[in-house]
């Protein structure tokens, strides 16, 4: 059954066609007879109930420097769409929470993955605390003397943006680091939200371990190795990949957010673990499809696909 899915994702121009999880999902997509949309965010139009947007169609391949084709941009209305991929990179700003209200007017005609709402209701950062026996110490406020505390506490602490990503503004400060007081000063002049404070967690230097899962069950992973000298691991942060397996502690983990995830509709996800804690679950534009098919000579894209295609069909 051939469908028409819609892309609402940044400038398929721009992404890197070695590295990008939502050019996988598209090849696999258009290699199954799907017909391929592509708009971005900032195309959506709500008139009355009705979500519109101008769309091309899209073609991809994997070569370098013309890796799609765009058609001319055509007024749709989006409910005539079988599945709308919600795609596009944080940051979770209040334009990302808009799109997210803007879809659900085309639900449940439309599959949405990640279902919108839920996508709305548990950021990376925060979703996490639903499951608190799984995470590291985390402390999340504004108070400054509740920070110099838990970093008494702590000592080695991590600070961090509430909706940051990509490792984004990451500060790994040690015990005799001076620099605390200065930076809480930069963080509440850059942003409006409580900051995330974290005890330091060394395992970091084996690796933080992106695992993917489809539906709520595990299906990869990929541990990120940080540079020498660097505290982050993130590809976005010059991280590099290395091959891995799940241990029985993160089986427990993806056993336990499992069918919450599939409850909410939240079909392709990615946590985020280091050691034996779980540091965060990325529900918005999740990657690392790409680096576990290479490592482990899989094709996540196929098995999303086919969790994509028993959820339209109802199944």
């Amino acid at each position: 059954m051939s469908l028409a899915v819609a892309f609402q994702m940044d400038p398929i121009e721009s992404i890197n066609i070695d590295t990008d999880s939502s050019f996988m999902m598209a090849l696999e997509a258009q290699k199954r007879g799907h017909r391929l949309y592509h708009y971005h965010p900032r195309d959506l139009i709500l008139t009355g109930n009705r979500l519109t947007a101008r769309v091309r169609e899209m073609t991809v391949v994997r070569q370098r420097g013309a890796h799609y084709t765009l058609g001319e941009p055509v007024p749709t209305d989006l409910s005539t769409m079988d599945v709308i991929l919600l795609r596009q990179d944080p940051p979770f700003d209040m334009a990302y929470i808009t799109s997210t209200h803007l879809l659900e007017h085309v639900q449940p005609k439309v599959l949405v993955v990640n279902d919108p709402a839920e996508v709305r209701n548990a950021p990376e950062k925060l979703f996490i605390t639903k499951f608190p026996d799984l995470m590291p110490p985390t402390l999340i406020t504004s108070d400054k003397q509740a920070i110099l505390d838990f970093r008494a506490e702590h000592k080695d602490i991590i600070v961090k943006p509430l909706f940051g990503n990509g490792g984004a503004g990451v500060f790994h400060l040690k015990p005799d680091d001076e620099n605390l007081g200065s930076l809480l000063e930069m963080f509440t002049q850059l942003y409006r939200e409580p900051v995330i404070v974290q005890k330091y967690l060394p395992e970091i230097r084996q690796g933080d371990k992106r695992i993917i899962l489809v539906d709520g069950e595990p299906v990869g992973a990929v541990s990120r190795m940080p540079q020498e000298g660097e505290a982050r691991a993130n590809f976005h942060a010059g991280g590099s990949a290395r091959k891995t397996e799940l241990t029985a502690r993160e089986r427990e983990m993806c056993a336990a957010i499992g069918p919450v995830l599939r409850e909410k509709g939240l079909v392709f996800v990615g946590i985020d673990v280091i050691g034996d804690y779980m540091t965060e679950i990325n529900v918005t534009s999740p990657t690392g499809i790409q680096e576990i098919n290479r490592l482990d000579g899989v094709q996540l894209e196929a098995l999303l696909w086919d969790a994509i295609e028993r959820r339209r069909a109802g199944k």
